[in-house]
């Protein structure tokens, strides 16, 4: 259990820096003078305007937008405290270091050129930095000192740190050492959508998906929903309803989610190109027809009208070609099944359409459309339920495998007291972890690099010579539903 800390004064800081050390972006401040190491105290924004001429000039691009979007967002009279810290020491920098300094924090070079010109050293200050459980308004004052009192104490604890423990150790070293920033690049591409996360939630997603991969915050997961979900939920009772119009649009929208595109899955549209109520054309061409039905049995005219139409369209060689998919509510009748299972014919269920495209929401990426097509393109024909919902089983697997292996790296880097570890460190232990499924060591390499991308980043990786020397460490959690 966390313990209680009690605070009485209060750190001045620039707001924007404050900011900073709260998304996790850097953990150190440069401090006037030498701050105890273990002193904890409250994080006061102050306004930089009066000892600064540009913002341009004193923060990094990377940076820039952050810094002057919370300037705006200041208050006049009062001041908002969001955090605590602990300094965790101090340590002298050398004015040979600034260059290396500047990529690891959002100060430029010249700002801290400027900051050792008006101080005998440049001394940087490591901060453990925790969210207040509320936020503390408090009165603006025109004086500033280093450090200022508090006007009432304020009871605090340590359950809600801003970086866990590894991740703050890493950091730490990474600056004492200074060691390169692994993806600058991404760095600043977190910069450039950081003004667009208030207005566009794709932005947003986004941009936490950087941050967790850089390791700028907390471990612990933000369990945000798919905007998307509440129409995917709508996808089974709309198509077991009378509303033939809605379903072919949720229809559409799905196969877009699952990540199909073309002309043809136009989601606003009334009806499809030539009378298709779908058609996508990439990854790969795709055609069908849609039913919703309350009660009664699906016709042959459903599997006969795809044949005609798909062929009147498409032509018989870009038809025989394409992956023929009918998503229909209700039992098909004799005729109908014979015609789909003759003519090579998937027919699935609103339902099993819906729980593939839940699937993509809840783990994006998840769904391979190569896979998805070789199940297709696969026998039996007719109702295709059986093997779609067979390969939604394997995805689920495949899902709580990663999980598991994320898991691992986490749970054996703790009981190690290590950083990091090798692919054959990790499948030693993972033997000994009740695994789900035995997997060789290069196998379960290359889950650990999928598990490392950018566009996943559970893991980050510290590559090497050969693919046995590379090592892995724990970002964030995979959980599973």
């Amino acid at each position: 259990m966390s313990e209680s800390v009690m605070l009485d004064t209060a750190l001045c800081l620039p707001a924007s820096e404050i900011e900073a050390l709260i998304q996790g972006r850097m953990i150190a401040t440069i401090p006037r003078t030498f701050i105890n190491s273990g002193r904890q105290f409250a994080l006061y924004p102050t306004d930089i305007s009066i000892n600064l001429q540009s913002y341009e000039q004193y923060y990094r691009p990377s940076f820039l937008s952050i810094a002057q979007t919370v300037l705006a967002q200041q208050a006049c009279e009062k001041v908002v405290v969001k955090a605590w810290a602990r300094c965790e020491g101090c340590i002298l920098h050398p004015p040979e270091s600034l260059d290396s300094l500047s990529l690891l924090t959002v100060w430029t070079k010249e700002a801290l050129q400027q900051t050792l010109g008006q101080r005998p050293h440049l001394v940087l200050a490591y901060l453990r930095v925790y969210l207040l459980p509320q936020s503390l308004e408090i009165i603006l004052q025109s004086q500033n000192p280093q450090f200022r009192p508090l006007n009432s104490s304020l009871i605090v604890s340590e359950i809600t740190p801003i970086l866990n423990d590894r991740t703050f150790a890493q950091r730490k070293r990474q600056l004492e050492k200074l060691e390169p920033p692994l993806h600058p690049e991404l760095e600043e591409l977190q910069g450039a959508i950081a003004p667009l996360t208030i207005s566009q939630p794709v932005a947003k997603q986004l941009d936490e998906d950087i941050k967790a991969f850089l390791g700028w915050g907390s471990d612990k997961p933000t369990n945000s929903l798919d905007l998307d979900l509440p129409w995917i939920h709508k996808i089974a009772e709309v198509g077991n309803s009378s509303d033939g119009h809605t379903f072919e649009k949720l229809v559409r929208r799905g196969l877009l989610k699952l990540g199909f595109t073309g002309s043809g899955l136009n989601p606003d549209a009334t009806g499809g190109a030539g009378g298709m109520d779908f058609y996508a054309e990439q990854p790969y061409p795709i055609v069908g027809e849609c039913k919703a039905t309350k009660t009664e049995k699906v016709p042959d005219g459903t599997p006969a009208q795809l044949l005609k139409i798909g062929m009147n369209h498409l032509g018989k060689f870009q038809y025989d070609n394409s992956i023929k998919l009918i998503v229909a509510a209700g039992e098909l009748n004799f005729y109908a099944s014979r015609t789909a299972t003759e003519n090579q014919m998937n027919v699935i269920s609103p339902e099993t359409l819906q729980k593939l495209v839940e699937l993509q929401a809840h783990y994006k990426n998840s769904i391979n459309l190569l896979e998805l097509k070789e199940c297709l393109q696969q026998a039996p024909f007719g109702l295709a339920e059986d093997k779609i919902n067979t390969y939604i089983d394997k995805v689920e697997q495949s899902i709580r495998l990663r999980s598991h292996i994320v898991q691992l790296v986490k749970n054996y880097l703790e009981n190690s007291g290590i950083e990091s570890a090798g692919v054959e460190s990790l499948h030693g232990a993972y033997f000994g972890s009740h695994p789900p499924q035995p997997i060789k060591p290069a196998e379960m390499y290359e889950i650990l690099i999928e598990l490392s991308s950018p566009l996943t980043g559970y893991l980050g990786r510290i590559k090497s010579s050969d693919w046995k020397s590379d090592r892995f460490y724990f970002l964030r959690n995979l959980l599973v539903n």
